[in-house]
C-alpha cells in the first residue's frame, strides 16, 4: 500500500488505484473537511477532522480512497494519475 499526503487534508493509495492525482486527493480532501467543518456538529474534533472517502469508478478497476491530509505522511504518485491531471500538466 502507497500512501499519498502533504499537509491538510488527503488521500491514501494503493497498488492497482487508477484515479486522480495528487493534487486532485488533496484537493478533494480539502474540499471534504470544509464540509464536514461547516456543519458545526458539536461530536466532530476541533483540530483536524479524520475521515475516509472511498470513491469507486466506471469499472471494476478504477476507485480511489481518499483521507484526510494529516492522515497521510507519506504520498505514493501514479504516473498515468499525474499524466490525467489536466491543471498540474498545462503550460
Amino acid at each position: 500500500m502507497f500512501r499519498t499526503s502533504a499537509g491538510g487534508s488527503w488521500a491514501m493509495t494503493r497498488k492497482g488505484e487508477t484515479m486522480f492525482s495528487v493534487r486532485q486527493k488533496r484537493e478533494i480532501a480539502d474540499a471534504v473537511q470544509k464540509v464536514l467543518r461547516a456543519t458545526n456538529h458539536p461530536e466532530l474534533p476541533a483540530g483536524e477532522i479524520r475521515f475516509l472517502l472511498h470513491v469507486d469508478g466506471a469499472e471494476s478497476w478504477s476507485w480511489a480512497d481518499i483521507r484526510n491530509n494529516g492522515g497521510v505522511t507519506q504520498p505514493g504518485v501514479n504516473p498515468w494519475n499525474e499524466q490525467q491531471d489536466k491543471e498540474t500538466h498545462r503550460a
